[in-house]
């Protein structure tokens, strides 16, 4: 609001400099910029990680199977967990039996979502189509989250780069008029307070 006023001011100003109506013609443009741009920049971005991450769900979905195992044996605990969703608690590592879902029988060491696992337990657990063990597959909640934190980073962004380019636009013409203003100053300098002197 502070360009389109500065525009209508400077509109008729016999005291407006050319610069003047410059700036508020930038100001008003990277205004515009940031409304309109970088909202339709982070829609675009929102909406290509949203379709990026929920094939990657669809994909992760087809390719993993959750399967039901039984502990045989509790393994020795295992170092703390680097993954803050799992903090808390460390995971027990187990030696479980499972079957995967294309029949196979399996087992290996694996961590067991139990407190106290003891021998004939039985947990869920993820596996690919193989049988070996697998992360959790993205769900579409957490892909949606994402995909909007990075729509909502994307318009940040944008609006950044709008701002800074105004920023560095501005200073140059501020510099221009600097440097204009020295060299009048340069030219009128040696004769400025010497009127009347001889007199």
């Amino acid at each position: 609001m502070r360009a389109i006023s500065g525009l209508w001011r400077w509109r008729h100003n016999p005291l407006c400099r050319g610069t003047d109506l410059a700036e508020a013609w930038v100001a008003l443009a990277a205004l515009l910029l940031v409304a309109l741009a970088a909202p339709v920049t982070g829609c675009l971005v929102g909406s290509a990680a949203q379709d990026a991450l929920q094939r990657s769900v669809r994909a992760q979905h087809q390719a993993r199977h959750q399967v039901t195992a039984t502990v045989l044996r509790e393994l020795d605990p295992s170092p703390p967990p680097a993954d803050p969703e799992t903090a808390g608690d460390p995971p027990r590592r187990v030696l479980a039996h499972w079957t995967a879902s294309d029949g196979t029988e399996r087992s290996g060491a694996v961590t067991a979502p139990l407190e106290e696992p003891r021998p004939g337990d039985r947990f869920r657990m993820w596996t690919d189509r193989q049988g070996r063990v697998a992360a959790r597959p993205l769900d579409t909640a957490t892909a949606t989250t994402h995909a909007v934190l990075a729509g909502i980073g994307a318009t940040l962004v944008a609006a950044g780069l709008v701002e800074g380019c105004r920023r560095l636009i501005v200073r140059r013409m501020v510099r221009h008029r600097y440097a204009r203003l020295d060299r009048a100053w340069d030219r009128a300098g040696p004769d400025w307070g010497r009127t009347g002197a001889d007199s």
